[in-house]
């Protein structure tokens, strides 16, 4: 479990593809500290368990569905990543809770800069948008933001200088994708509707949460 507040931003040192997923090797500092084999980095978003460590790395091995899922099939060496280590129990929450299980790969669509500030607008498959709210909570490769617009399959988030500087968001370009975490209790409060329900759709739209005061 993470909070989506990035710790550091790390490099791709090495990356090799396997029969059965690949090896990927991030250069880093800070997330080193108090980090042993076996334990969860947030990379870009996506949950790794640290396989090897070295004196300025650590290693990781990607499974297929991760491949299938996240932008790490197309990850390069040299690329920026966000890193954040899993949450303790003696953490401060500054953002939301993020499980590094990624829904879907979105597109970045628009940037726009007032000032120092960013509006970043990203697209994301038709059927994840139920999980999207207005003022709601959502993960774009690793980083905890918060919903201030969504038109049709299309969210805006209003980014501050210091996310924007101290994350790899600076880095992207029109037509780049990213990793996309929904907010978890969404997909819970789904599953529980659905419970009952034999056809296992989902009832949840915009008009269904307009009329339970969620939004």
């Amino acid at each position: 479990m993470f909070t989506g507040i990035t710790e550091e931003t790390g490099v791709v040192e090495t990356y090799k593809k396997r029969t059965n997923g690949a090896e990927i090797c991030i250069k880093c500092s800070k997330v080193l500290e108090g980090t042993k084999i076996g334990d969860s980095i947030s990379v870009n978003g996506v949950c790794q368990t640290v396989t090897k460590i070295f004196d300025n790395s650590f290693a990781a091995q990607v499974s297929d569905e991760t491949l299938s899922v996240t932008t790490f099939n197309d990850l390069k060496i040299g690329e920026r990543v966000n890193l954040e280590r899993a949450l303790t129990l003696s953490s401060r929450l500054g953002g939301h809770f993020v499980s590094g299980h990624i829904d879907c790969v979105g597109k970045l669509v628009e940037t726009e800069q007032f000032n120092e500030f960013y509006n970043m607008k990203f697209e994301v498959p038709q059927k994840n948008t139920k999980y999207i709210a207005y003022k709601g909570s959502i993960t774009v490769n690793g980083i905890s933001l918060t919903v201030a617009k969504i038109y049709n399959n299309i969210f805006e988030v209003a980014v501050i200088p210091h996310t924007y500087s101290q994350t790899n968001l600076r880095d992207l370009k029109i037509g780049d994708c990213v990793n996309i975490e929904t907010d978890i209790l969404a997909k819970y409060v789904e599953k529980i509707l659905l419970a009952n329900d034999n056809n296992n759709e989902s009832k949840i739209d915009m008009q269904f949460l307009q009329q339970n005061g969620y939004v």
